[in-house]
């Protein structure tokens, strides 16, 4: 019987939980029941609460006395500072002569819990995680995730694991395996002191009519529900998506791209209460091996473009570039290319969403192309222009990355050379007439050694339709 006495929680986070803060702390609910099979004073007993940081034992909340209600229940808020990991204890102080609380009745006690930011991961197969092969991406404590089977836990690969799945909307048909997302957690952790927390959302092959409300939506629902059953607080959304609407030119879903990824972004915002949340993105990387054909190579410009454009045109939107990383077979990206990917998504994570200046977060974009003349010959060429480079922009190779098109049709580059710290030169067969556009490592598998900024390495963005002014 002696089992049955002290305190008993029967709402309150769950072990290796993440809690979302806001302005640096979240709040705690707690409530549940007491027992003891002892005869006792009523008017003596009282439930405590308090919180430590398990590293060292040390009282961040100290013991606090909870509301008792009727029928031996009792209940209690906290707001909790961000950081952790916190163990939650709870006590029944029987005696009105133990101020120090020494030797209470026992209670239960939470472990693991951490206060600090909890982000999404979204989209098809690259988001899952289908990198294959080993590579050493250890879990870390206070980095924790929600898995689908809906109890939170250390993060651990993969994350899409859908054993027992609550969430079946989502559920993998092969097992996922590395992901960029755990690379990312460790490096936002290490950068903001405190723990942050993982929402596996994603499925592979998924178009974005699944995570659009305004189409079939499915996917769009059930990370609402994800959301939810965290708590319904995120701080912000990792996407990867956008293979599959190129895939299928005659689907039409390329050239749509931009404005339904718009729509996915006001409608998630308007449904989680905030206006300005964060969607990191990464441009779609390369697809080999399938039947060459035009039109797939135009699809995936148009993809690559509208994740171009959605950074430009919605704020609080970023993206960044995989055109570099290697995949592990003919669409996926291997374990070390999702360790480059996570990387660059926490850093521009934390310009965007953390105002963090020290490190670059943004890759060369081009922003303006136009028809010059030839220092020494006078022929023909066409100058592409670069924003956010922050060094130089070097290239190691002269692949074929740029191509050029005008009304009267494509446009031979001769050659091309890096200009200037922001400038690239094409040198072209002849001078463009009407409406002309240039596009750069457009095609499902461009050019690998694409120009890239020496001070940060990271490559220019992928661009497709870039109108040449004369």
């Amino acid at each position: 019987m002696n089992a049955a006495n002290g305190v008993t929680i029967e709402q309150g986070p769950s072990t290796w939980s993440i809690l979302q803060q806001i302005e640096g702390t979240a709040g705690l609910l707690l409530q549940g029941s007491w027992q003891l099979q002892t005869e006792y004073d009523p008017a003596r007993l009282q439930v405590y609460v308090r919180v430590l940081l398990e590293a060292s034992g040390e009282a961040v909340i100290p013991w606090e006395p909870c509301e008792m209600q009727e029928e031996q229940r009792w209940r209690m808020t906290l707001q909790v500072p961000a950081g952790g990991l916190y163990r939650i204890e709870t006590c029944l102080r029987t005696r009105k002569d133990d101020p120090a609380m020494e030797w209470p009745v026992r209670g239960d006690m939470i472990h693991h819990v951490g206060v600090g930011d909890i982000w999404v991961i979204a989209g098809q197969s690259n988001a899952a995680g289908y990198g294959r092969g080993a590579y050493e991406d250890s879990p870390e404590l206070g980095v924790h995730m929600l898995r689908l089977n809906g109890r939170w836990d250390l993060a651990t690969h993969p994350l899409n694991d859908p054993t027992d799945t609550i969430f079946p909307a989502n559920r993998e048909w092969s097992n996922p395996a590395h992901s960029p997302f755990l690379k990312f957690a460790k490096l936002l952790k290490s950068k903001l002191g405190y723990p942050i927390g993982l929402l596996p959302a994603a499925l592979g092959g998924s178009h974005l009519r699944s995570w659009n409300p305004e189409e079939s939506g499915e996917l769009y629902r059930n990370m609402l529900q994800i959301v939810n059953y965290a708590g319904g607080l995120v701080r912000g959304v990792v996407w990867y998506q956008g293979c599959s609407d190129a895939n299928v030119p005659e689907s039409g879903e390329a050239q749509t791209y931009l404005d339904r990824f718009g729509m996915f972004v006001r409608q998630l915002r308007d449904d989680l209460g905030s206006e300005t949340l964060p969607v990191i993105t990464v441009q779609l990387n390369r697809l080999i091996g399938w039947e060459y054909s035009e039109a797939l190579d135009r699809c995936w410009g148009q993809v690559r473009e509208a994740q171009r454009q959605a950074a430009k045109r919605i704020p609080g939107v970023a993206v960044v570039p995989s055109v570099d990383c290697r995949v592990g077979d003919n669409i996926h990206n291997g374990p070390a290319a999702n360790a480059t990917i996570g990387d660059r998504l926490a850093t521009a994570a934390l310009k965007l969403a953390y105002g963090f200046t020290a490190k670059h977060s943004l890759a060369p974009n081009a922003c303006e192309a136009v028809v010059v003349a030839a220092p020494e010959s006078g022929e023909p060429e066409i100058a592409v222009r670069f924003e956010d480079v922050k060094g130089h922009l070097l290239a190691h190779t002269k692949e074929n990355v740029f191509t050029v098109g005008d009304s009267l049709g494509s446009i031979a580059v001769k050659g091309w050379r890096v200009e200037s710290p922001t400038e690239i030169r094409l040198s072209v067969e002849r001078t463009p007439e009407g409406e002309a556009f240039v596009h750069g490592a457009f095609e499902t598998n461009p050019a690998y050694y694409v120009p890239f900024d020496d001070a940060t390495g990271w490559p220019m963005v992928s661009f497709y339709g870039l109108r040449i002014e004369e």
